[in-house]
Formats: C-alpha cells, sequence, structure tokens
C-alpha cells in the first residue's frame, strides 16, 4: 500500500496541475470566442449587412461636391488660363505634361487629349526624367507641371534641371506661395478648397486619428482633370481642327472609320468574286450560286470586257420560280438579273466612303452587297463590298 504521505501529496500535485489544465482550457475557449467574434464583424463589415444606403446622405454628398466645383470656377484666374493656352499654341516644340502619383494618369489623360485634337504633346514621367528620360525635352518646349501643394519632392527636383535644357516651365499648382510656383517661368492657379468627405463616416470614427480619416483625394484630381480637358478643347477650337482632321487622329475610333475609309479599303477583288456570263443559262446559273457564289449569295453577270450588267442573286431566283416556275432553267441571265426590279442594280465606286455605301445598302429595301465599278462611265466591275466587310470595319 501507498503510504499516507505519499498520497497526499500525489493528490495536491494533481489538484494543482487539474487547476492548471482548466484555467488553460478556460483561456483557449474565452480566445476562441473572441475570434469567432471577429470573424463575424469581419463578415459583417464585407456583406455591408450592417449598413444601409440613405437617399439623403448621397444628395449631401453630391452637394458637397458641387460647391467645390463652383469654388472652382468662382476662384479661376481666366487671365492665367489664356496665358497657359497662348504659350502652348506658340510652342514650336512639344508641349509635355507632368505629374506623381494620382495626377500623373490626370497628366497622362490630358496629353492624350491635346494630342488627339493637334497639339504635339507627350506625358513626361518625373521619376525617369531625372534617370534620362529628360533627353526628350528640349529647348522650345513648355513643360507643365501638375501638383496640388506645390511641393511634389519630384518635381521640385526636376525644375531647375527642365529650365537648363531651355524647357518654359509652368506649375500649376493650387498654392501659389509654394516652391514651384516660384521657381517656375510661370503659374496657373487650379484652385481647390478641399475634397469631398464623408462626414457620418467620419463622425462614426471618431476614435481613429485624423490623418487615417482624411478623405480621399478624388475631388481635386477631377478639377485638375476638367482644367486640362477643356484648355485642350479651346486650344482645338483655336487651330480650327476640322472633323477629317480629328478622324485622322482617330483611325481606329468609329468616327475615324466613318470619315477616313473608303470602299476601296474594304471591298473584295473582282478576282475573287462569283462572276458568270449574260448568256449562262439558269441551270448552270443555279449550279454555280449553290456551289462556287463564295458566301456571297449572287453572281455578278459581266461581259467580256467585265462591264457590269447586273447581279443574280437568292432574291432574284425566288422571284423568278414564283413567277415562272421551271421554265427559269432555260432562260439565261441576261433574262434572269435584277429580275422584277427592271433597273441597274445599285452600286458604288473605291472612291465612295464606306460609310456612304452601308447607308446606301440600309436605303429603302435593304441589300447584303453593293458592287464596285469603275468612275470612267465605263461600268467596268472592281469588286463587292459586303454588309458583313463593313460590320467587321465598324461601319454598323
Amino acid at each position: 500500500p501507498v503510504p499516507r504521505q505519499t498520497r497526499h501529496a500525489f493528490a495536491a500535485r494533481f489538484e494543482k496541475t487539474r487547476s492548471r489544465v482548466a484555467s488553460l482550457l478556460q483561456n483557449c475557449a474565452a480566445r476562441s470566442m473572441e475570434a469567432e467574434a471577429g470573424r463575424e464583424r469581419c463578415a459583417d463589415g464585407a456583406s455591408g449587412s450592417a449598413r444601409r444606403i440613405e437617399v439623403e446622405d448621397v444628395k449631401a454628398l453630391f452637394a458637397e461636391q458641387k460647391g467645390h466645383l463652383d469654388y472652382f470656377f468662382d476662384e479661376l484666374s481666366f487671365d492665367e488660363v489664356a496665358a497657359l493656352c497662348q504659350k502652348i499654341i506658340d510652342c514650336k516644340g512639344t508641349t509635355l505634361f507632368t505629374g506623381v502619383g494620382k495626377t500623373s494618369f490626370v497628366a497622362k489623360k490630358v496629353c492624350q487629349t491635346l494630342a488627339s485634337t493637334g497639339t504635339r504633346s507627350i506625358f513626361l514621367n518625373a521619376v525617369d526624367a531625372l534617370h534620362g528620360d529628360i533627353g526628350v525635352l528640349n529647348g522650345g518646349d513648355v513643360l507643365v507641371m501638375l501638383s496640388e501643394s506645390g511641393e511634389t519632392h519630384e518635381l521640385v527636383t526636376l525644375l531647375p534641371y527642365a529650365k537648363a535644357k531651355g524647357a518654359f516651365v509652368v506649375a500649376c499648382t493650387n498654392a501659389p506661395n509654394s516652391t514651384l510656383a516660384g521657381r517656375a517661368d510661370a503659374h496657373v492657379r487650379v484652385p481647390g478648397d478641399g475634397d469631398v468627405a464623408r462626414r457620418k463616416t467620419l463622425e462614426r470614427r471618431k476614435s481613429i486619428d485624423a490623418a487615417s480619416a482624411a478623405p480621399p483625394p478624388v475631388t481635386y484630381t477631377a478639377l485638375q482633370l476638367l482644367f486640362g480637358d477643356t484648355c485642350a478643347v479651346y486650344l482645338m477650337e483655336l487651330k480650327g481642327l476640322t472633323k477629317n482632321q480629328y478622324a485622322l487622329n482617330h483611325p481606329a475610333g468609329r468616327i475615324g472609320k466613318r470619315l477616313v475609309l473608303r470602299v476601296g479599303d474594304v471591298m473584295k477583288p473582282w478576282s475573287e468574286l462569283p462572276l458568270c456570263s449574260p448568256e449562262t443559262n439558269g441551270a448552270d446559273a443555279l449550279v454555280r450560286m449553290a456551289g462556287t457564289s463564295k458566301g456571297y449569295g449572287c453572281l455578278l453577270v459581266v461581259d467580256e470586257q467585265r462591264r457590269l450588267l447586273g447581279t443574280f442573286s437568292d432574291a432574284d431566283l425566288r422571284r423568278a420560280l414564283t413567277r415562272i416556275g421551271e421554265s427559269v432553267l432555260l432562260m439565261t441571265t441576261r433574262e434572269l438579273m435584277n429580275f422584277g426590279k427592271g433597273a441597274f442594280p445599285r452600286a458604288t465606286t473605291p472612291s465612295a466612303m464606306a460609310f456612304d455605301a452601308h447607308v446606301t445598302m440600309e436605303a429603302g429595301n435593304p441589300v447584303e452587297y453593293l458592287p464596285v465599278i469603275s468612275e470612267d462611265g465605263e461600268k467596268t466591275l472592281l469588286g463587292l463590298v459586303t454588309t458583313r466587310d463593313l460590320a467587321e470595319c465598324g461601319m454598323s
């Protein structure tokens, strides 16, 4: 038997161990509950189940944004804007825009607007410029620096080197007394009185320090973009950019395609087309249409000099079968072409605008194709343009 003293010592040690294990389990359970509660809070926040959209809050937010815009227009110096536009219009070199952070995207967008509206303009990355890209800057160029504070480190560092290259530097800031404004050749104030803020959200987060609760910079970048693009539009009007010139700068856009592409650019050449002579009988024409019409749905009837006489289409065949019946097989394509229409088929020329051809095809009873003939009056077949061709190049 175990001595009594040993049993008591063992029991005391066991009780102490049990107490520690119980305490440990209790702590683990508490931590598990806290973790679960944290996950639930995260889930609620992610799903937005604890939040409700209030229309009045949305209206108040946009009203505040409108107030910032009103301030911009009230405080903007149009004399300064006119001086900037004059400097750009007189520039014999290139107009470059630069900015850092979100402002760099604004600078890029303004450059794209200027370039597409007839002003030679490129974006200059301020950081890369300090490591070699300043080589694109030359004497006679205009460099426009965008910065709300006027203290952007990269721009302040770049400015003296840009001036040393002979560029005329314009600082566009919201701080007339800033470093950039003082050291640049000219300054334009782009006025702003703060960014739109969600006041109720900030009130609920009073425990968060002021810096982390500050609203994101959305209003001022919008003002910078409004400022730059409006100047670009004015310069476009001042240069008298025509619609055709604008289209040449947008070859892949809808306007560019409509004003630049001609029928000759999109037509299928005559050598690829299903041709037949006017003496081909109906049976042979039917076989050729079914097997060798190359998906155009018609045969082009031409003489020995390749002059277009007419077209024989699926629709012509249906009209002829309805009126004449089996006799169609014994008739010639001269008799069957343009059946029931009488007139020479709608046609176009290689120099016609592709969009005009599209309009012609859609007018009246729409057709799926237009023969392309010579402009010398001989009506020599040169090609064929289809609705599919025009759709593929963006005309539909």
